[in-house]
């Protein structure tokens, strides 16, 4: 048996036994959990906004470790190997991997449910092929890259795929809505890709000394109206780039009202308490484009990593606070009570 994070319903999460994965098909592996975290996303049904979420279901979806076993026709990682993987399962053959969609495989699916989470000792991953991507040898067991990388499964990813949407290139101007992990990682993944200016949005203080860190230019401490005038007023308009990295229905009114005509939101915040389409009319007058979805993590994430082996990028500090497997509930207590940015979870 093993332990793992299972969900008993809203503000219920419980560490319990549970059976150790076992290879089920010829594509699976079986991985040990060493390193994984709690996910903002992961709030949302901590929360009770997700009532498709079954009660007894595991939880976490941002595994790495090391692999223990393969099925016979595993060829891209053994036994030994130092693993992470994206938060969702891929093939990597179908038509829609193949064109660098991973998020719609026809053959893939989540962590959880009939899975182990990722919030557990060990987990059996499905389509390893396509899924696992194995971390080089040299720095298997180097905790500082190992904890540089965690990022890759989710939220720099995700960060990324809200600037590479929003169009963001050299020279530009981009505004980051959000001080989350995932809009922290936006501000990284502009300056990245060349942004002149990011200004990152956001209403927490420590989280925004972070969002400098990563290279904001420049930071806005406000809400609702006072922030869309501020952000407004100090790029003369708005911005020809815009990454929505929140999700809320406020967050998404307020990337319409600072894009500058013509310009373009990359959204990448799960949805959310989005019940109403207002801000299209917004969009729409201004010819604002609307790009992004659920990130294809898979699509960047061997660009990314051989940005954190060289030492060009790290997005390691939005983990403000480390648990063991057995401090998971408490994870989730301080994330939901915004006491930290995002919870490592490193297993012995």
């Amino acid at each position: 048996m093993i332990h793992a994070a299972i969900y008993h319903g809203p503000g219920d999460i419980r560490v319990e036994e549970v059976p150790d994965p076992e290879i089920e098909e010829p594509t699976d592996a079986v991985v040990r959990i060493t390193h994984t975290a709690v996910c903002g996303s992961d709030l949302w049904f901590y929360r009770g906004h997700r009532e498709e979420m079954p009660e007894g279901a595991g939880v976490g979806h941002e595994p790495m470790g090391i692999v223990e076993e393969v099925g016979d026709k595993v060829r891209h990682v053994e036994p030994g190997d130092r693993v992470l993987s994206p938060f969702s399962i891929s093939c990597g053959e179908c038509e829609f991997c193949r064109k660098g969609l991973q998020t719609s495989c026809v053959n893939g699916y989540g962590w959880g449910g009939d899975l182990t989470g990722a919030q557990g000792e060990k987990v059996r991953a499905p389509h390893a092929n396509g899924t696992l991507v194995k971390v080089p040898e040299r720095y298997a067991d180097d905790e500082g890259v190992l904890e540089s990388l965690l990022p890759l499964t989710d939220v720099m990813c995700t960060g990324h795929h809200a600037a590479v949407s929003a169009g963001v290139e050299a020279g530009d101007t981009a505004i980051v809505i959000g001080d989350g992990a995932v809009g922290l990682c936006g501000v990284l993944a502009a300056k990245r890709l060349g942004a002149e200016r990011v200004i990152a949005m956001g209403h927490h203080e420590d989280r925004l000394e972070i969002a400098e860190e990563f290279g904001a230019t420049e930071v806005i401490s406000a809400e609702g109206e006072e922030a869309i005038e501020a952000a407004r007023e100090t790029t003369y308009g708005g911005a020809n780039h815009v990454l929505e990295c929140v999700g809320m229905e406020s967050s998404m009114e307020t990337a319409a009202e600072v894009a500058r005509p013509g310009g373009t939101i990359g959204y990448v915040g799960v949805p959310a308490g989005v019940e109403t389409t207002d801000f299209v009319a917004t969009m729409f007058g201004k010819n604002v484009g609307l790009e992004g979805g659920v990130a294809p993590v898979r699509r960047y994430v061997d660009d990314l990593m051989a940005d954190v082996l060289q030492g060009t990028l790290d997005p390691s500090p939005v983990f403000t606070k480390t648990v063991d497997i057995e401090g998971v509930p408490e994870g989730y207590e301080a994330m939901d009570e915004r006491e930290a940015v995002k919870v490592m979870v490193k297993n012995e």
